[in-house]
């Protein structure tokens, strides 16, 4: 990876960096969910809720230290409709109506995954005793399930991170996760392509950060630095010049050329997740730069150079196209802006501009 970021004058610090926003989130809400889509800054009753999006808000709004009392409010109705969602077994439904019909069935797809990450998290960090209780509660139930798709389980390990970082001594939280990360597998032996699959589709990072999250917490050395060599060698493809550029929709497979659209927000938000759980592991700083550059992104340091947020509203856009933007603001986007956003507020309380050097 190269030395330094590549940004647009004047350069980018982290000083300038908004802080993170709810007040979109809080447009997208109802006191029943979060609802799913907007046409661009408003919101699309029609295509009603999903857990996959209530459960990456649960897990926002867990992240903040200090949450205002409209946090809070958000985390209570977010964490009522996941235990709605979730059944006896632990499976959950994903899609709900405007009209609060369930549309299907339980089951164990990445959404599964995404609500315990939420719950995990909550359990782990929120700081209303109540809410910590029932996230804890609902997780459990929910890690008695395994789902037969990787990304799932990656996202549920990550929960299951959370709640070991909280309980050392959670069996189900370790078994859970022991068992996302045999789910990610091994890399192959192609030292050009340190990936488990042939194929990088979406949320690559969070494959590699859950490796990293196991070998740390269950005491695994070589798992952990399995995990650090796939985030580096998947930091290195993302960058385009010095800058980030995510793997769009469509992935990118081993041995053929790169196309760059569309990119999503939240690839560039799993990327900041992984690096700053790195950091955070492993104490080395040369991962800031790939976090910062992950900030940048959204700030205008990407292959189109264009600012993916609406400073307005709060909101993020949708998709960045060859042609600029997706200006629609919907609820996956804008949380993994403020998802970043999150991690940009606890690195600049360590440094002040952006970092320099890089990973090998």
């Amino acid at each position: 990876m190269s030395a330094g970021l590549r940004l647009v004058p004047p350069p980018l610090r982290l000083a300038d960096i908004p802080p993170p926003s709810f007040s979109h989130i809080a447009r997208l809400s109802d006191d029943t969910g979060l609802l799913e889509h907007a046409r661009h800054a408003t919101v699309r009753r029609e295509h009603g809720y999903c857990v996959d999006d209530v459960g990456r808000g649960l897990l926002v709004a867990a992240r903040e230290p200090r949450p205002a009392p409209q946090v809070v409010t958000l985390a209570e109705r977010y964490l009522a409709f996941l235990t709605h969602a979730q059944d006896p077994s632990g499976a959950f439904r994903n899609r709900m109506g405007y009209d609060r019909r369930w549309t299907d069935e339980p089951g164990l797809g990445d959404w599964w995954g995404r609500a315990l990450w939420g719950l995990g998290t909550a359990a782990a960090r929120s700081t209303a005793p109540w809410i910590a209780r029932e996230a804890r509660l609902a997780f459990r139930v929910g890690a008695r399930q395994r789902s037969p798709w990787p990304r799932a389980m990656a996202y549920a390990g990550l929960g299951a991170a959370e709640v070991l970082r909280a309980d050392p001594r959670d069996r189900d939280a370790a078994a859970l996760l022991s068992d996302a990360a045999a789910a990610v597998g091994p890399p192959g032996p192609d030292p050009s392509w340190v990936w488990p699959e042939p194929l990088l589709t979406y949320a690559n990072p969070t494959m590699a950060e859950v490796v990293i999250a196991a070998g740390d917490l269950l005491g695994d050395e070589p798992l952990l630095r399995t995990g650090l060599r796939m985030l580096a060698w998947l930091c290195r493809e993302q960058d385009n010049g010095g800058h980030l550029s995510t793997v769009p929709v469509g992935g990118w497979r081993h041995g053929e050329p790169k196309h760059r659209f569309d990119q999503q927000p939240i690839e560039a938000a799993a990327t900041a997740d992984a690096c700053a759980t790195a950091a955070a592991i492993t104490g080395d700083d040369r991962w800031d730069e790939p976090l910062f550059r992950s900030i940048a992104w959204f700030l205008g340091d990407n292959d189109t150079q264009t600012v993916m947020y609406d400073p307005l509203s709060g909101g993020c856009y949708d998709g960045l196209t060859a042609d600029g933007p997706n200006v629609n603001q919907g609820a996956e986007s804008t949380l993994a802006l403020v998802s970043t956003l999150q991690h940009a507020r606890t690195l600049a309380t360590r440094s002040a501009t952006r970092p320099s050097g890089g990973l090998a």
